[in-house]
């Protein structure tokens, strides 16, 4: 992919994820919940940090703090050298999320949707028509252009999707479970999609629950358990670490041992009550 027509940054400073401490608590009928527990990540540009564990590990309600979607219970976000909670349009606009969830506008064709982002964005016109030729060219968009989004197929879909995630030319880009639902063919483009965006520079944050796509794509690994985010490190120094060669083995036994310690720390706090 050509990285013609964005600014590089990896020398921006501001091109960067600063999460410090962040808690998430939820009110149940049960009692509270605490769904992020002390969790604090730096994402540096032209790096991608895979946050990883499976569903109900708390990634997504982590990376709608990082959005400014939900207001942590404490903890601090920097996205792009802007505070979350005191600049939230700002962190807006230089942020992109790419989601399997993600929906088009049906009635749309991709070159409109792509533009109608582009102005939400405040991008230059002269801009945004030389974005969207490129993005066609990178995601080969070229053959429906001018087709309604509702005649596409998922994979085409998903391309459009890809291409206007990139028209305001984020630093930062959160990737929420991009391949989930997608083929052979569809995965691979997001894998070559993510490796693109480390050549531009950008700082990125993959979370996903399939542990050998993020083994093959990230730079460094976070394995997040129950809220907490309790391995960090390059896959080497994992590797070294806890003794085991592939990520899904790491998180395996993460959990057994998790699982252990809670079961005796109850049984503590029960013998202590019977006393």
């Amino acid at each position: 992919m050509s990285a013609a027509g964005f600014e590089q940054s990896a020398d921006s400073p501001l091109a960067a994820v600063d999460v410090r401490h962040l808690v998430r608590k939820f009110a149940t009928q049960s009692g509270e919940v605490v769904a992020v527990n002390d969790v604090s990540i730096q994402v540096k540009a032209g790096e991608v940090f895979g946050l990883l564990g499976a569903n109900g590990a708390g990634k997504t309600t982590t990376l709608r703090m990082m959005l400014g979607l939900l207001p942590p219970t404490s903890g601090t976000v920097t996205m792009a050298g802007y505070d979350v909670a005191r600049f939230p349009l700002e962190v807006k606009r230089r942020v992109s999320l790419v989601s399997a969830s993600s929906g088009l506008y049906q009635w749309l064709t991709p070159r409109e949707m792509m533009l109608y982002f582009a102005e939400l964005y405040d991008v230059p016109e002269d801009a945004a028509l030389a974005r969207v030729e490129m993005l066609a060219d990178v995601f080969d968009l070229r053959k429906f252009m001018d087709r309604r989004c509702a005649g596409m197929s998922t994979g085409q879909q998903q391309r459009v999707n890809l291409a206007r995630s990139l028209m305001h030319d984020p630093p930062v880009v959160l990737m929420d479970e991009p391949t989930r639902g997608l083929d052979i063919v569809g995965s691979k483009r997001i894998f070559d999609y993510t490796a693109h965006l480390r050549e531009l520079g950008k700082a990125v944050i993959f979370c996903t629950h399939r542990l050998d796509e993020a083994q093959r794509l990230c730079t460094r690994f976070g394995l997040m358990f129950r809220g907490r985010l309790h391995l960090e490190g390059t896959l080497e120094h994992l590797q070294q670490s806890t003794g085991r060669e592939m990520l899904t083995d790491m998180f395996l036994d993460l959990m057994q041992k998790t699982v252990e310690a809670d079961a005796v720390a109850k049984n503590d706090v029960g013998q202590e009550v019977a006393r």
